[in-house]
């Protein structure tokens, strides 16, 4: 019986040559009012219609704002982290997203009464992990662990000195809800190097979050 390869993992910059990719994982039934990972990054006041538009634009920026994850088969293209200029390698496909700002162009979050703020002197080099998506299909197949990590050394690589989440700890012997799902766990986030600090006064789907950090070791 022949032996089937291993699946390999390639995790990207979401460039706006990929963002057909984007879309795919964020927004697959094209609705007008979907997320986009936008939420954090809105002004005060938002047309949501446009969040789609913006996300599109900010892909076009330097440093972008995700990363894309696409899955194939070991033996054929780049490895984690690897193949930045091509997208995605071969018949590979896109599996997940990991969405991030610069915590100064994180509005929403700025003004928050449920998640610290921080001290506005450390916004420009304080990044923060947003939304971590799998796409059904491409789960319990490492996908989350490969974004955050590579997410990491992006991060850091653009000057980030501390990285912040804030997800949610699911309850003992339960899965978290799908409403939920996409702020990560936090066993999802220590297995990446990031530390408690402490619940926050949020919740997702019910559960608190709490915010977690991991200090970056400057170059």
């Amino acid at each position: 019986m022949a032996q089937i390869p291993e699946a390999r993992i390639v995790v990207v910059p979401a460039t706006a040559d990929r963002f057909d990719d984007v879309a795919r994982v964020l927004n697959p039934s094209g609705r007008e009012q979907a997320c986009w990972c936008m939420h954090w990054r809105a002004p005060a006041k938002e047309d949501v219609t446009t969040r789609g538009a913006r996300l599109r634009a900010l892909t076009a920026e330097e440093p972008a704002p995700g990363m894309l994850a696409y899955l194939g088969r070991a033996g054929a293209g780049a490895g984690v982290g690897e193949g930045a200029g091509s997208g995605g390698a071969g018949d590979d496909e896109v599996a997940g997203w990991l969405g991030f700002s610069v915590r100064s162009a994180a509005r929403s979050l700025q003004r928050s009464r449920v998640l610290p703020v921080g001290e506005p002197e450390s916004w420009p080099t304080t990044w923060v992990f947003m939304c971590v998506t799998v796409r059904t299909g491409f789960r319990r197949q490492g996908v989350a662990r490969a974004l955050l990590d590579a997410g990491v050394d992006y991060a850091a690589a653009h000057g980030a000195t501390a990285l912040d989440a804030f997800p949610v700890e699911p309850e003992a012997g339960r899965r978290v809800p799908v409403s939920a799902a996409f702020v990560g766990t936090v066993g999802m986030f220590e297995r990446a190097g990031f530390d408690r600090l402490g619940p926050t006064d949020a919740t997702s789907g019910r559960l608190t979050r709490w915010h977690m950090r991991r200090e970056i070791a400057a170059a």
